[in-house]
């Protein structure tokens, strides 16, 4: 076991020691075919990586136990998600160390690792150290470091999650032989995580190439495109992808005969970048940082265009750009509304309708109030603006049966298949 070192504030640090000693590395779930890339690329870093697949009710109760009920709902499931592997005898939790993203925003995303933290003393797990993934300089370990490759080989990996999950949803409700689509995402998760472990794939072109090898291979599923009830997916970020979040939401939606369309991880980062070059419109700043901010929103714009190009060139149907989601909210919410998903929820709202997805799951979790205002609180007003609006906002909390939630959506489907059959009449 390596020496316990910590920093002058009492935190416990990962050290290059516990790196040398191969600490297991446990992650929570998000996004699965993004968090797998992901998890993939830390690997290649020499990080001992573990993604947990963990589900169920137990786990929000372990949650329950270690963190205040007044938490934000995604906070309890990914402590208790962390916890409960730590309970499992899995591990040996003198050479386990916990991974939790911390944005730096003004969302308590940020500070679900000082609960953390606190959760584990209480649990009696004050030896596991945890590790702060964030690119904002919040927290530093000598045993572990963000470089530029690997935030580009990260970024890749979420294009690439983007585009799979994209054309997934996109091909799976139609194939005729059932199982061809996740055929192909195993396939592709596979092979370009070997690809950038070999430091390919990351690069532009290399990129454009995957994407269309990826596009190229989901147009030759054999599909029957019959009339489907059409259904989008927004919200908070961990329960709009998160199956343990959301009850499996995705799935349910396929069993129910829908299409899905779930907004892709890129769509947020670019407006995490964006609302920095926000904060300096609106309060100024740093020039000099706003300069490098907008060379990386930049590479990101860039990225999206080779998403779009690659699914239009296959006959996909690529969701809109970032920036005319943006254009999208205008007057209907303020730029400066950017806590959690701010304005974004709403603009993707707006999107999936304009692309005919106007049958809308709004994603709610216990405790997020900028979700709530800028989710639940928009649908009075987006019905007004477009009456084909058909959305159902979803509450989820420890205390929220799933069966309830289910027929809520239920009878959001019976509207959609009403009009559906009028469509077709």
């Amino acid at each position: 076991m390596a020496k316990l070192v910590y920093d002058e504030t009492g935190r416990l640090l990962f050290t290059k020691e516990m790196r040398k000693e191969n600490y297991t590395i446990l992650i929570p779930m998000m996004a699965r075919i993004h968090f797998e890339i992901m998890k993939n690329v830390f690997v290649h870093y020499g990080y001992n990586c573990v993604l947990l697949n963990t589900e169920g009710p137990e786990i929000a109760q372990v949650g329950l136990k270690y963190v205040h009920n007044d938490t934000c709902y995604p906070a309890l499931l990914v402590i208790g998600q962390l916890i409960q592997a730590l309970q499992s005898g899995k591990y040996d939790t003198n050479k386990t160390a916990l991974m939790i993203t911390q944005t730096g925003g003004g969302c308590r995303a940020s500070n679900y690792i000082h609960l953390l933290r606190k959760a584990l003393v209480k649990a009696g797990f004050e030896n596991v150290p945890v590790i702060s993934l964030n690119i904002s300089g919040l927290e530093k370990n000598s045993g572990f470091s963000i470089t530029i490759p690997m935030i580009r080989r990260i970024a890749a990996g979420l294009i690439y999650g983007d585009m799979i999950m994209a054309l997934d949803n996109q091909t799976k409700p139609y194939e005729v032989n059932k199982g061809d689509s996740q055929a192909l995402v195993d396939k592709w998760v596979a092979k370009l995580t070997e690809t950038m472990a070999h430091g390919h794939g990351f690069k532009k072109k290399e990129l454009a190439e995957n994407l269309d090898g990826i596009a190229e291979d989901f147009s030759k599923i054999e599909v029957n495109r019959v009339p489907k009830v059409k259904v989008g997916i927004v919200g908070e970020i961990y329960v709009k992808y998160s199956a343990l979040g959301n009850n499996d939401l995705e799935q349910f939606l396929y069993e129910q005969g829908c299409e899905v369309n779930l907004p892709g991880i890129l769509g947020f980062a670019l407006f995490k970048v964006d609302n920095r070059m926000e904060d300096y419109k609106l309060y100024g700043g740093s020039k000099a940082k706003y300069i490098i901010v907008k060379r990386l929103f930049n590479y990101l714009i860039g990225l999206e265009e080779l998403i779009i190009a690659s699914q239009k060139k296959f006959g996909f149907r690529p969701n809109g750009t970032y920036e005319h989601t943006k254009q999208l909210v205008k007057g209907m919410v303020g730029y400066g509304s950017k806590m959690g998903e701010g304005w974004l929820l709403t603009g993707e709202m707006l999107e999936l309708i304009e692309t005919g997805f106007e049958n809308i799951v709004c994603t709610q979790p216990f405790g997020c109030l900028p979700n709530h205002i800028n989710g639940k609180g928009m649908i009075r007003p987006i019905k007004m603006l477009d009456e084909r609006a058909n959305i159902v906002a979803i509450d989820y909390d420890p205390g929220a049966p799933k069966v309830n939630q289910e027929n809520r959506i239920k009878l959001m489907l019976a509207v959609a298949k009403e009009q559906l059959e009028k469509k077709g009449d």
